[in-house]
């Protein structure tokens, strides 16, 4: 007997109706549930992708963990903070780099850098920078220059810098020193480095306009002695990254930050996230409005449906069990949206991420990746659900009210 009102509401659902503007709102109604449930799956699942690319990319110039103060803008001793570290387990190689602003200047060009200074023979351990040459096949620890650098390709770019032959021109303003008005060139310090190639990292705060060139020439135009903005390091194969950060953080103190690579990016990530879950609420706000399509179809199944219910009620089905009918009935038209937008979503995701038939710009650069980063996580298949399940039971309730109401 407690399967009547499910199996009458399940012959509503699948029968053909008098009145064929009730078929066609209904097909609407289960249309406009999948179609939404489907774009919140492809969405969160793009999200989901954009993710992994930034967590793949990190290994090419992040460190396995850094190590910068917590306040201030240096390390008093970079360079002995190091050596401590590198002789604490879990650590291969812990190096210091100073990184600064500056100013770059070529063949009367001049545009704002990042200058970062390194001890190149440890810094191409630590990080990859060695891999990401595209212009020659010097690398920074192999220049055999005095005042070696590598420029990104945003800054080679902004200078039209493209002859690794030529010095390029830096300038930094001193922070020692009282500025005389009448000179405004003896406020900075100038240098100039023996580029050895260009770099591509393919992550726009390194490509934009970094210069990356030795520590001791940074240093001495920044007028710093054996300062550092941060020890970079590099853990031992196999080694357990949160142990051996927590190991450091203990050892160094509080006035130090030690953090991995997810840390080290943690804006990044978070803004995704924010995006993520920002995207997902106007998303539900559009499932809201897609189930005023199943109140509607619920009212006119209602109406064409008052003989039928007059009858049930004839031979004795409470007004309870009538109204359950058309809870049943609001349940099955949500649930099959959400099904149909469930299935649909993941194939779309499911080709997408093996075949990549929709692509990012034209693919100028080669090694830029030309199909949208789509990652489907199971997970959020769930979390679309709790939202469906929320509006199912809303419009079910509703369809009962509405269908006690019209009781006779």
């Amino acid at each position: 007997m407690k399967s009547i009102p499910f199996t009458i509401a399940l012959r509503y659902l699948l029968g053909k109706k008098s009145h064929g503007a009730v078929n066609a709102i209904a097909l609407v109604s289960v249309a406009g549930v999948a179609v939404a449930t489907a774009a919140v799956i492809c969405v969160l699942s793009v999200f989901n992708g954009f993710q992994s690319v930034i967590s793949g990319r990190l290994d090419t110039m992040s460190p396995d963990l850094m190590v910068t103060p917590r306040q201030g803008k240096t390390i008093a001793n970079g360079d002995s903070l190091a050596k401590a570290i590198s002789a604490m387990p879990g650590v291969a190689i812990a190096t210091p780099t100073l990184t600064d602003n500056a100013l770059g200047f070529f063949n009367g060009r001049e545009t704002p850098v990042k200058l970062k200074g390194v001890v190149p023979a440890e810094y191409s351990r630590v990080t990859s920078i060695d891999s990401l040459m595209i212009s020659t096949g010097i690398t920074l620890k192999e220049s055999e220059e005095t005042n070696p650098a590598v420029v990104s390709v945003g800054a080679a770019y902004k200078l039209q810098f493209f002859d690794p032959r030529q010095p390029l021109m830096v300038f930094a303003p001193k922070r020692i020193g009282r500025f005389n008005p009448a000179n405004p060139a003896a406020a900075f310090v100038m240098d100039s480095l023996n580029v050895a190639g260009t770099f591509q990292s393919l992550q726009e705060e390194y490509d934009e306009n970094s210069i990356i060139t030795d520590i001791e020439t940074v240093r001495n135009l920044l007028l710093y002695d054996s300062e550092s903005t941060a020890v970079e390091i590099k853990t031992t194969a196999g080694a357990d990254i949160d142990k051996t950060r927590d190991a450091i953080a203990d050892a160094i103190g509080a006035s130090y930050e030690v953090k991995d690579r997810l840390m080290q990016k943690q804006l990044d990530f978070r803004m995704i996230r924010i995006e993520k879950w920002m995207t997902f609420l106007l998303l539900f706000f559009i499932l809201v409005i897609a189930s005023f399509n199943i109140i509607s179809t619920l009212s006119m199944l209602v109406l064409e449906k008052q003989d039928t219910m007059a009858t049930l009620s004839a031979i004795g089905m409470d007004r309870r069990r009538i109204a359950e009918v058309f809870r049943w009935e609001s349940i099955l038209v949500s649930a099959t949206g959400a099904v149909a937008g469930l299935v649909i979503g993941s194939i779309l995701c499911l080709l997408q991420q093996r075949y990549g038939f929709i692509t990012i710009a034209n693919g100028s650069i080669e090694e830029t990746p030309m199909a949208y980063p789509v990652q489907l996580e199971w997970s959020d298949l769930l979390v679309t659900l709790i939202p469906i399940a929320v509006i199912a039971a809303v419009c079910a309730a509703i369809a009962g009210a509405f269908a006690k109401s019209r009781i006779k």
